[in-house]
Formats: structure tokens, C-alpha cells, sequence
């Protein structure tokens, strides 16, 4: 989750797609150039150990759109896909 939240800082659109669930993954990341990531809390996790096939993440991400403040709050679903974590789907939390 936080190498995820690290390519969106970065706006590195081939980490985020390499590392997307080939069956919910989208053909291209767009970035809005008006938002800034600014900091992640992580909340909750379930599962995701090395003896798990599923595990979810519950964060806030908080950013600047446009130079005000908000925060995306999800709960990020994973999955192992040929050995890997990759991210398969989200629920907004607020």
C-alpha cells in the first residue's frame, strides 16, 4: 500500500499498473496536475501475511487539490496474482 501511495506521489503511472490486478486494471492512470499527496495513515489491515491470499488495507490519504486540503479515505483490497500483492479493488470509506 504505501510503495502505491509513493508511485501516486510521484506520478508513476507503470508502477501503478504493474502492480493493479490485471482483471480490475485500468488501461491508463490519469493524474490531475492541480492535486498534491501529502501525507498517508494507515488504519486498519486484515490478512495480507505471507500465509494469506487476500488482505485489505484501511488508510487515509491525505492531499491538496487546487492548494485545499482534503483526504481520500478507502479500504484497498490485495490479492496474490502469480506471487505477487497486487491491488484488486477499493471501497470508499467516507
Amino acid at each position: 500500500m504505501r510503495s502505491r501511495y509513493a508511485a501516486f506521489v510521484v506520478r508513476d503511472a507503470a508502477y501503478l499498473l504493474r502492480t493493479w490486478h490485471p482483471e480490475t486494471r485500468p488501461p491508463s492512470v490519469e493524474f490531475d496536475p492541480a492535486m498534491r499527496w501529502t501525507g498517508l495513515d494507515i488504519l486498519d489491515t486484515t490478512e495480507g501475511s505471507a500465509f494469506h491470499t487476500t488482505g485489505t488495507v484501511t488508510f487515509r490519504a491525505h492531499y491538496t487539490d487546487g492548494g485545499r486540503p482534503d483526504a481520500l479515505h478507502e479500504q484497498s483490497r490485495f490479492v496474490r496474482h502469480e506471487g505477487a500483492w497486487v491491488y484488486s479493488a477499493a471501497v470508499f470509506v467516507d
